[in-house]
Order: structure tokens, then sequence, then C-alpha cells
């Protein structure tokens, strides 16, 4: 691992970390629009449950990445530094607390469900379809939430094609008993939601199975786990918090924006929702790309390794932003038929279409923010990374949100979220110049800090 993550040229290194994360995010995306498709067969309040599930989905997702990203980040510059001991504790800490984590989303939600399917933005004739739906997510919560866990830290290893694996497999899974379980078998939304559960749970199975055969230079043991000091969990959770941030603020950004929409009925629900599965799903390809970045990054950066990190971080945001420019043509040229795809109700095709047009085009300033985001919880600058997440994921959204939805309507929920992304890009800016003016010149430099 070492001589290749030290010594492979960066451009061929980043993109063979970064295919097989695109590949498994190209096909869970694909199971969100496709599961968001059959869902709508089922009707308008059936397709706005699905925005309103996501929205819980993303908090699951918020805290598997923060023990992923947090663990992993420490691991992979644990192995750039060759203390393999050091990684694993931190991999069995991350693991274990992700997984009693996940549980206690779990009984939390189940004890408050009612109230919390109102708070994420449920309408009362959605309100039904999305309880049914998320009973099932919280059931596989502890497996949803570690599997992501597993996943960062096998990306952190330079693994990622085993990462793809486990998550791939049970997405597919999932496409595949969608239709079986919801026409089939007659199940309806009760379908979706058990199709959802089980294929998180083998993907789970099959990713724990990865650490256990030895495929991984970290190791996961409850020893290690029950060894692991407050400062240690603590370490994880303060390098891993960005992306805690960044999805817990997105999972509030879901239900401000699902509010709001709910004031002009179901139809703008589904509307907004299916607009954020399509321009996702085009930003995941960048996203792939940032993911392969980010174990260049943090091995090099335990490695002293200096040059190689500029050196990805350049291409890195060049490849990221011409795949961005590719599907900004793609969104704005057939916008009106994508939407259709996903749910042919006049309604929501017309409110869609415009919100899909507008948050293309600002997406074009994503990748700067991505990027430096992703270098900076990679090297542990935990602050930094923290306010740069905040900035992309909702600290300029929600008031914008807020503000032009009261003096625009529902144009004003159309425009603000791209408002609030080109807002952030030039605020990226200062904090990447001042990252790279203190990173030593010199390969192999001690840290000024």
């Amino acid at each position: 691992m070492k001589d290749r993550m030290t010594d492979m040229p960066v451009s061929g290194l980043v993109l063979r970390l970064a295919i097989p994360s695109i590949i498994t995010m190209m096909v869970s995306n694909l199971y969100n629009m496709v599961d968001t498709a059959f869902v709508g067969r089922l009707g308008t309040s059936a397709s706005g449950a699905v925005g309103i599930v996501f929205g819980f989905m993303a908090i699951i997702q918020a805290f598997g990445f923060m023990f992923g990203q947090g663990g992993g980040s420490i691991l992979s510059r644990a192995l750039g530094a060759r203390d393999k001991e050091r990684a694993s504790l931190h991999a069995s800490a991350g693991f274990f607390g992700s997984m009693t984590c996940g549980l206690c989303i779990a009984i939390i939600g189940f004890i408050w469900l009612d109230p919390i399917v109102m708070f994420l933005g449920s309408t009362p004739t959605i309100a039904p379809y999305a309880k049914t739906y998320i009973s099932f997510i919280l059931i596989a919560a502890p497996f949803m939430t570690s599997s992501f866990t597993l996943n960062n830290f096998l990306r952190y290893e330079g693994k990622a094609r085993l990462g793809m694996m486990g998550m791939m497999t049970g997405a597919v899974l999932n496409m595949v008993m969608d239709p079986i379980f919801m026409f089939a078998m007659k199940m309806g939304i009760f379908g979706a939601g058990l199709s959802t559960a089980i294929s998180q749970f083998i993907s789970w199975s099959i990713l724990v199975s990865m650490f256990r055969r030895g495929k991984t230079e970290s190791q996961l043991s409850i020893k290690r786990a029950l060894q692991a000091s407050p400062l240690v969990m603590g370490n994880i959770a303060a390098t891993g918090f960005p992306s805690l941030l960044r999805q817990g603020l997105h999972s509030l950004t879901t239900v401000v924006l699902n509010a709001q929409c709910a004031l002009f009925g179901d139809a703008a629900v589904a509307a907004m929702s299916i607009v954020s599965r399509l321009t996702f799903f085009t930003f995941s390809f960048a996203l792939g790309v940032g993911q392969g970045f980010q174990p260049v990054a943090a091995y090099n950066y335990g490695a002293r390794r200096y040059s190689r990190i500029r050196q990805s971080y350049r291409f890195t945001m060049m490849v990221a932003e011409s795949i961005i420019v590719v599907g900004v043509i793609i969104l704005f040229v057939f916008a009106p038929q994508l939407v259709q795809l996903l749910r042919d109700d006049p309604s929501v095709i017309v409110i869609g279409k415009r919100a899909l047009r507008l948050h293309a085009v600002a997406s074009l300033v994503l990748p700067p923010c991505m990027v430096t985001e992703m270098l900076f919880q990679s090297t542990g600058h935990r602050l930094s990374a923290s306010l740069v997440s905040a900035l992309r994921s909702g600290l300029l959204f929600i008031p914008t949100l807020l503000l032009l939805a009261h003096f625009r309507g529902l144009s004003g929920i159309q425009e603000a979220q791209p408002l609030s992304l080109l807002l952030s890009a030039p605020m990226t800016l200062p904090f990447a110049l001042y990252f790279f003016g203190r990173l030593p010149k010199e390969d192999g430099t001690d840290l000024a800090d």
C-alpha cells in the first residue's frame, strides 16, 4: 500500500480510488431515483413521502459518516506513519461507536415516530406513507450507520473497491426487490421499506466480512473498542464532526424545505424532492472523485509527502469541475423530461423544471467548496473543515430559503438553494489559500503546528 499511496502518479491514483466510489454512488443514487419512480406510481402523496424519508435517512448517514470520516482520516494518517495498531484502535472504536449510535436513533425514532414524521415536513396526506417507510429504516438504523462507517474506512485504506462490493450489492438487491415486494406481492409502501431494510443488512454483512477475513490493514476488535479511551472517541468525533455538520445541516435544510413546500401542496414537496435526487445524482460523480482524493491527502499528510497533496488537490478540482459541466448541460436541456420520468404529474413537472435548471447552473461552483472541505477533513484541520462544510450545507441556505419563500413564495423556494451555493463559493477561497500557505514546501519537513 505504501508504495502505491506515496509513489504512484497522483492522477492515476486518485482516479483508481475514485472509480469504485463513483460506481457505488451511481448505483446508490440510481436506486434512489428508481425507488422514487416506483413509489411515485402509488400517487403524489407517496412520492412526497420518499422525500420525507430520505431526509431522515440523511440523519442516519450523518452519524455513519461522522464515525467513518473521523476514524478513517485518523486511520489513514496512522497507516501513512506506519502505525497499524493505532489504525486498528480507531477503526474498532469508530465501528462499535457507530452501531451504538444507530441503535440509539432507532429507539428514539420509535418512541417519537409521529412527531418526527411531522417535523420532517409531512402533510396529513403524506404522513401515513412516511410512517410506514420510516419504521423499516429505524429497524435497519444500526446496520446503516455502521455500513457507512465501514465503507469510509475501506476508502481511507485505499480499498474502495471492497467498499463498492458491499454497498453496491445492497443497492442492486434493493432495486430488484422493490417491484417484487411493492407490486408483485402487493405490499405497496410497506414493501419499499422492507426491501430497504433487508438490503441494508446484506450490505452490512458483506462489509464486516472484509475486515473479519483479513482483507484490510486495520482490524475490528471488541477488545480494542472497549480499551478506547474517551480521548480516542473524542478525537474520532471531532475529526468527523464536519461530516456530521454537513449531513445534519442537509437534513435540517430538507426539513425546512419540505415545511415551506408543504404550504403549496403535495406537488411542491414531491417536485423539490425529485430535484434533490436528480441534482445529487449528477453531483455524486464529482463527489466520487473527491472521495478518491481523500485517502491520498490523508495518507500523504501522515507520510509528510506534501507535494502530492498539492498535485492531487489541483487534479481533483479539475476533474470534478469537468464532470459538473457535463452534468449541468444534461440537467438544463432535459429538465422536464427527467422530472416527468420520476413523477408524471403536470403540477410536479412545472415546479420541478424551473427548480432543476436553476440548481444545475449554480452547481458549477460546488467543486471548489467540496474539494477544499475534503482536504481539511482528511488532514485533520477540523475547524476549517467545519466552517467550509457549514457554509456549503445550510448556514446560508436556511435564511435564504426563509427570506425568499416569504417574499417570493414558491418561486423563492426554487431559487433559494442555487443562490446560497453561489454565495458560499467565494467564502471558501481564503481557507484554501491559508492552508497551502502554511503547508511545508519540502517533503519530509515537520509541520509548524
